[in-house]
This record gives C-alpha cells, structure tokens and sequence, in this order.
C-alpha cells in the first residue's frame, strides 16, 4: 500500500495515476473535512477535472498512512518539518516528492526527512512534470534519487507506470537541487518575458542560470550527469517556458507589475536559502541574487537586468 502525505495538486496527481496501474493509496490532506467530501465526491479541489480512482482512499487522519510501506511526501517545502513529527512511521520507504530548500534549515527535502523518520532511507521523485499532465494520463519521466540502489530499485518498480517512467540514481544531492534551484531561474525566465524583454533574454537567463545549477550543485557533492539529465535540465527547460509553471507565473506577473497570484512558489525561498549557502562557499550567483532582489522588492526588473548586463565581460 503506498501513501501519499499532502493532497495539493502534485499529491493528487501521483495518487491518480498509481491507482490506475492497480495501487492502493491512502492520500492524506491537512483539511479533514475537505477529505471528508472528497470521499464522497472523489474529485479534489486543486485537480476538479481527474476524478479520484476508487483504489485512492482519501484521508484526513494523518494516522491513516503508517500501514503503508511506501509514503510519498508531497507537501510544500516550508511545511514539511511542520507536519513530518505528527507521522508516526514504522518501517516504511519514504520518497520526497516536493522541491527546494527549506528556508530555516538550509537543508532540502531528504534530510528533512531523515530527521523526522530515523532509520528511514530517504528518496526523491523529481523532474519536468505538471501534475494536470500526471492526473490526465500524459507520458511523464521523473528521476528518483535513493543512496542504497536496492532500495531505489525497489522504489522504481512500485512507483512506475505504464506512462509514468522513472530512472534511478544514487545521486540524491543532484535529484535534489536540480529541482531546487530551477525554481528560481523560472522566476527570472518569468519576469523577463512579463517584461517583454524577449525571448533571447529567456535563453540568455536560462543558461546562464544551468551554469549557476551545476556551480552551486557540484559545489554540494552532486554529478554533473545528473543534473543534464532529468531532474536538472529536463525540469529547467519545462519551468521556464510555460506560463503553468507557478514559479514562471511569479515572475511574469512582476514583469508586468500585476499582483502575483497567492500560491506556493517555492523558488522564493528557496532563492534565499541559496544565496546564504552561496555565501558560505564562495561561489558567485548573479541569477539568484538578482531574482531574490526581485521578489524582494529590492530591484525592479530594469534594475536586476541592468546588475546581470554590467557585470565584467569574461570566457563561458
């Protein structure tokens, strides 16, 4: 049985698609009562268009999930070392399905999780998908980050479906701030076509912006590889060209000066907890620094282009 903590739209949207391929999942939301009625109407606010499986037992005790051996933490970042301490897990396969950094910590999402489940082996489901394409049934292929490969191997086969493709890796630090730190480069991708600053700039933004990744993720201990692949590039490409992607919405609508829409966009924090880290090891982030500024308020979209074009001219 596999359990999926946290029924925004990227929870639902696992919980649908592998209860087609014949799962049982008990989903878990922090609204009792809007559990409640979606056990009745199996359909979830954040995805009303894909009706839930009868296999997807909708939950809002959070007790509901320690029969399960396998729990995917869908959960928005900040939250997750909020609510990780109510689940009393036995033993139980644990897989990070959320992106970022967590702003109090520094830490990302598997060693949140080791923390609140010891002895668990932590692993992370990251890569280029929006959850209305998972629900819908579209071909989706995510990376799924485990240290042990017997256990990530065990992973893959649970969580694979017939159009939901996941590859393994051992680099869990890799899966991880590739993820991560795309967010934040959407952000700027946003701002920049918002402010009708063109689609070269997006590609200048975008490249410079993987230089910034693989600099920063490298720095951290993860394969160059790794984030090429999936998870990195793969995420990135995805993040920064559609206008679904929340953290591209952000910042279009500051491109434009229009108030931003109040959702989770975890590219704000996460922005943050980088450039603290940055900090720390010496490494230069002009991308992350200027899209922070931004959605700070610190710089206007004119003024962080301004700081990125007047910076010394050197080798790529």
């Amino acid at each position: 049985m596999i359990g999926v903590c946290g029924a925004g739209a990227f929870g639902a949207a696992l919980s649908i698609a592998l209860a087609r391929s014949g799962a049982e999942i008990r989903l878990w939301g922090r609204d009792a009562k809007g559990m409640a009625a979606a056990r009745q109407s199996r359909r979830l606010p954040r995805l009303p268009e894909a009706p839930l499986p009868d296999g997807v037992i909708a939950t809002g005790d959070i007790d509901d999930l320690r029969v399960c051996d396998t729990i995917l933490v869908a959960l928005p970042m900040q939250t997750i070392a909020i609510v990780l301490p109510g689940l009393r897990l036995g033993p139980a396969h644990i897989v990070a399905a959320c992106k970022g950094l967590d702003l109090a910590t520094l830490n990302g999402a598997t060693a949140i999780l080791r923390d609140a489940v010891p002895g668990a082996i932590p692993a992370i489901l990251s890569g280029p998908s929006f959850a209305d394409d998972i629900a819908r049934g579209l071909p989706t292929a995510l990376s799924l980050g485990c240290a042990d490969d017997g256990v990530g191997r065990s992973l893959q086969t649970a969580l694979s479906t017939p159009v939901l493709r996941l590859y393994r890796t051992t680099d869990v630090t890799g899966v991880e701030l590739g993820g991560a730190l795309k967010n934040v480069v959407a952000i700027a991708c946003g701002a920049a076509i918002g402010a009708g600053l063109g689609e070269s700039a997006r590609a200048a933004l975008m490249t410079r912006g993987m230089a910034e990744i693989m600099r920063f993720a490298e720095a951290a201990g993860a394969r160059r590889a790794t984030l090429m692949g999936l998870s990195g590039l793969g995420d990135l490409a995805l993040t920064c060209a559609s206008p679904a992607s929340r953290n591209f919405a952000l910042g279009y609508a500051l491109g434009r000066g229009d108030p931003p829409a109040n959702t989770t966009t975890e590219g704000v924090a996460t922005a943050t907890a980088v450039l603290r880290l940055a900090r720390d090891r010496g490494l230069d982030m002009p991308v992350t620094q200027a899209t922070d500024d931004l959605v700070a308020g610190r710089a206007t979209v004119k003024d962080a282009m301004r700081t990125l074009l007047d910076r010394d001219l050197r080798t790529e």
